[in-house]
């Protein structure tokens, strides 16, 4: 099944659409999150310089850190574990009492909903909890853990903290070895803050980078990050897909419209336009439509009144034919030698017709257009004047023409044709022009063509029928052009003539009130 086109519009602005708003969200995804991972990290920086200030006067203390090496409760108060986005799965809620170190002096401010410490509690002001495995440097017990009196009880309070030091933060001697019990044995996974005493580096503590929150908050905030932009891509996505549509359908609609206008011209409603709506490309594609519409309107008329004067011509002399002959064979008339010298005039004016509109549709096919070769028209035009000249003088008219250009005129053209253009221009002289008269023939080069004219002495023709002279079938006077045993057909096959040599002929009045017809040729270029 093949797509149309408007579906075809339609998909691929959609699918342009979909591209945009997909790239667009992946990139902004992308940023924000990068952007709250470096959030993250910044604040972490921010609180490991003042956990750097604490443990640095821990460390002028003792100028040890056998202090929290030894205590393990001691470094869960400093650090505050519950600040600092214990690692673990990744569950809401507050800490547990297991996981939870007894507070001391307070160090950054408690938030419970950032994971802080919990209310201070009297339970918890004791002593600190035993040691964890492997923290401290005494001897292990059973287990790894100091030797304790059996049956002896365990301190009240919540659950003491025997796990190892939290690997979020980690605590490294001045060479940045590590001192804790962490997971990670090298610094490459830490951020790292030196501890200083006296402009003397002594130790340097660490945070662990974020590869990804670990904070239920966090967690929970890239989560409604991820929802939001889903919605926004979704709604985006609806929109694209409504405005695609609309636009789709504004941006065939000169299409379609064009293609109606197409079939009503096929159908020979030619009366046809289109409404200019723009001036970009369809705008200027519906003005060459109405153009054509009306070229095709006029040529239709044209066609239609060729068609009626064709009609006309044919049917007066072949009545005439038809009538004369009846009236022989019903014995009116006498078959007589003016009778038939009749007859015969009727039946070369219509072979006249015949033969000039066989010459005509032969000149507009171009089918002699491969023949054209250099000729010279001046060469030609003196010749035609010279077979003419005896007609002109048995008339009285007399021709004034120019001697041949002494510098070489080179034209293309077909020398035939060339033959019977100026014919047919002393033919129409000879029939129409007052005798006596005169015939001016001149010549003129130019740098790029070549000028000839013919100009008698009248007399001229009205001004409104310039225009139309050089139309099929056009008569002036029509009795009188029939009486002179004209078709109708040489002006119009002159104009033929010169246009397929890429020439122009127009005719004008002169103000001795004779009529001069015009024609340039161009030179060929060597």
């Amino acid at each position: 099944m093949s797509l149309k086109f408007r579906h075809k519009v339609f998909l691929t602005l959609l699918l342009n659409s979909l591209l945009i708003v997909v790239s667009s969200l992946l990139i902004a995804r992308y940023f924000a999150f990068r952007h709250f991972e470096r959030y993250m990290n910044q604040m972490d920086m921010e609180r490991l310089g003042e956990l750097a200030e604490l443990l640095s006067e821990e460390y002028r203390k003792s100028q040890s850190w056998d202090s929290i090496l030894e205590d393990p409760g001691h470094w869960h108060a400093i650090t505050r574990i519950g600040h600092w986005r214990p690692p673990g799965p990744m569950t809401a809620g507050p800490p547990s009492f297991a996981s939870s170190p007894p507070p001391s002096t307070p160090f950054f401010g408690g938030d419970p909903k950032r994971g802080g410490p919990p209310p201070h509690d009297e339970r918890f002001s004791g002593k600190p909890p035993p040691p964890a495995d492997g923290f401290f440097r005494g001897k292990p017990g059973k287990g790894g853990h100091p030797p304790r009196d059996e049956g002896s009880s365990p301190p009240p309070g919540p659950p003491p903290d025997h796990g190892p030091m939290p690997s979020t933060i980690a605590l490294f001697d001045a060479e940045k070895k590590p001192l804790s019990a962490i997971e990670a044995s090298s610094e490459q996974a830490y951020h790292l803050k030196p501890i200083a005493v006296d402009n003397q580096v002594v130790g340097w503590v660490g945070i662990r980078k974020h590869e990804q929150p670990i904070h239920p908050l966090d967690v929970e905030f890239i989560r409604h990050q991820s929802q939001t932009f889903y919605a926004i891509g979704g709604v985006a996505l609806l929109l694209a897909i409504m405005v695609t549509f609309i636009w789709s359908r504004h941006l065939l609609a000169p299409v379609k419209e064009l293609a109606a206008g197409t079939r009503a011209l096929t159908s020979r409603r030619f009366e046809t336009r289109l409404k200019v709506r723009s001036m970009d490309e369809f705008g200027q594609l519906a003005a060459d439509f109405n153009a054509m519409a009306q070229a095709l309107g006029r040529y239709e008329q044209m066609r239609r009144q060729w068609m009626a004067d064709i009609s006309h011509e044919l049917r007066t002399p072949l009545s005439i034919l038809r009538g004369e002959i009846e009236a022989m064979q019903d014995g009116v008339r006498e078959i007589s030698r003016e009778a038939l010298e009749s007859l015969h005039f009727e039946v070369l004016h219509v072979s006249r017709i015949v033969h000039d509109l066989h010459d005509l549709s032969l000149i507009e096919s171009q089918t002699y257009a491969a023949d054209q070769t250099v000729v010279n028209p001046l060469d030609i035009l003196m010749e035609t004047l010279r077979s003419f000249g005896p007609r002109f003088a048995h008339l009285g008219m007399t021709i004034e023409a120019a001697e041949s250009s002494p510098q070489p005129v080179a034209i293309m053209a077909d020398a035939d044709r060339l033959r019977q253009l100026f014919s047919n221009l002393l033919e129409n002289t000879l029939r129409y022009a007052h005798a006596p008269g005169i015939l001016k023939v001149e010549h003129q080069l130019t740098n790029d063509s070549v000028l000839l004219s013919f100009e008698d002495s009248g007399p001229g023709v009205p001004e409104e029928a310039l225009g139309r002279l050089f139309d099929r079938l056009y008569r002036v006077d029509k009795a009188r052009s029939r009486s002179h045993g004209g078709s109708g057909l040489g002006l119009a096959i002159c104009k033929s003539i010169v246009e397929s040599f890429r020439g122009r002929i127009e005719a004008t009045n002169v103000p001795s009130g004779g009529l001069r017809i015009a024609i340039a040729f161009p030179l060929r270029s060597d």
